[in-house]
């Protein structure tokens, strides 16, 4: 797409053009962002603050001179919007469009390059236009698996968001397939939501979040009701639930540095009570927050004392065995191993640490690693039965996986021998055409000069 004409006026001509054809899209309606609508996007929803959009775009100055243009690097642009990535003005005028939408932007110097321009591209204190066409948008992820998303109705107020530990005010809207099924106001201990029936999702996208901010946020079933469903709610296994959050007020819970030792060493006890209940009734993914607490408390002291020292390591131990045992549980065998290795720094004989590796390594399929494991734990404890019953699983497995290496690389070989053959037959086939033909043509000349010469 292109604008209509290069536009080579000045800017009290450019400003009359576009509010006459146009609209002032900023919150403040002071003309520094007038939109012209070239194209109608498809009816429906518009980008929310933090969408993840994809735009095409070309800038021009008011003399018609183009400065840039995605399109002529055959690359669409992305960006979240309305989080300061990009122009003040491309926040503003993106987050007025629909999908598919192809606009027209007159932005003034305070909405694009400033007082300051582009060096030997845009002058001072330059209008700009920008032709903007909106791909495709979609909500922000909070979470590596894509487990949530969060899309932005009402920005927040501040710069500063509630930590593990803070004490929340929110409000509550949560949907099943269109559904209303939980409409509520609600105190909870941030890292501790379940306790107010408030699914994890909800509880991990606190820290993102700010005083006044009112979000959508879609969860899949691991970040909802899992696979239990919420039979109080009518809600079944495996279901994608959707929540709206307002974050009504907050009080964030002291940082790590802001404690004394003391006082990390006495609220370790809490949470690792509290781990452990929720590991007790099947929560792991909770059980895990608290746990990762304990770590992020005490990995970095030393302790002043030797009773201190034991204290304290005996707190690490605790934390990264049970973090271990819950990453088992949900089958994230490498975050086993990992804090398997940290128990085992701290304990090189601890059984459990080696068990539980063994375990983690076995199911990712790693038989010789696991075996050595296994072994190890004989080492420590050699009448540990279910070591010896897991070597036994190893051996079977390695044994059953040289057998299945060995018809691999057997039929393998034996379709190179087939194909071998085949060409080899092919070529002596064509080598013997050759030949025939050769000797034949050889024939008839010889024929032909006995014809054609006198006897």
């Amino acid at each position: 797409m292109t604008t209509d004409q290069d536009l080579t006026m000045d800017g009290q001509a450019a400003t009359a053009v576009f509010a006459a054809k146009g609209i002032d899209v900023t919150t403040s309606k002071d003309q520094g962002v007038i939109k012209v609508v070239k194209r109608q996007g498809l009816d429906g929803e518009r980008p929310m603050i933090g969408d993840r959009v994809t735009v095409h775009y070309t800038g021009k100055l008011l003399t018609g001179k183009k400065f840039d243009c995605s399109r002529d690097r055959k690359e669409a642009f992305c960006f979240n919007v309305g989080k300061g990535q990009v122009l003040k003005a491309w926040d503003i005028g993106v987050l007025s469009m629909q999908m598919g939408e192809v606009c027209t932007l007159l932005c003034k110097p305070e909405y694009a390059y400033g007082s300051a321009g582009n060096p030997e591209k845009i002058p001072p204190n330059s209008l700009v236009v920008f032709e903007m066409e909106l791909l495709k948008f979609e909500g922000e992820i909070l979470t590596d698996d894509s487990g949530i998303m969060r899309r932005i109705k009402v920005k927040g107020d501040g710069y500063t968001n509630p930590n593990d530990g803070s004490s929340v005010e929110v409000h509550l809207e949560g949907r099943c397939g269109g559904r209303l099924f939980d409409c509520r106001d609600v105190i909870f201990i941030v890292g501790e939501a379940e306790d107010k029936g408030v699914p994890l999702g909800v509880d991990r996208a606190m820290d993102k979040m700010q005083k006044g901010e009112c979000c959508i946020l879609h969860l899949k079933p691991k970040y909802g009701f899992g696979s239990e469903g919420k039979p109080e709610y009518k809600i079944g296994p495996d279901r994608d639930i959707v929540y709206e959050v307002t974050l009504k007020h907050f009080q964030r819970a002291k940082e790590t540095w802001e404690m004394d030792l003391t006082e990390k060493i006495d609220l370790a006890t809490g949470v690792k009570h509290k781990g452990n209940q929720y590991f007790k009734v099947g929560l792991y993914h909770q059980a895990v927050v608290q746990y990762q607490r304990i770590v992020s408390w005490l990995e970095m002291e030393c302790g002043s004392g030797i009773e201190q020292q034991k204290r304290i390591q005996s707190f690490m131990l605790t934390a990264h065995m049970n973090l271990a045992l819950c990453f088992l549980r949900i089958k994230e065998f490498s975050q086993v191993v990992d804090n398997c290795n940290k128990a085992i720094e701290l304990d090189e004989k601890n059984e459990k640490a080696l068990y539980r590796r063994g375990e983690a390594r076995l199911l990712r399929n790693e038989f010789n690693m696991a075996m050595e494991d296994f072994q190890l734990v004989l080492r420590v404890n050699s009448s540990n039965r279910a070591a010896h019953a897991q070597i036994y699983i190893c051996q079977s497995k390695i044994k059953e996986h040289h057998e299945q290496d060995k018809k691999i690389y057997a039929n393998m070989f034996q379709k190179f021998a087939e194909r071998d053959n085949k060409f080899g037959k092919t070529k002596r086939r064509h080598d013997e055409s050759m030949r025939i033909g050769m000797n034949g043509e050889v024939g008839n000349k010889k024929g032909r000069r006995t014809q054609d010469c006198p006897s």
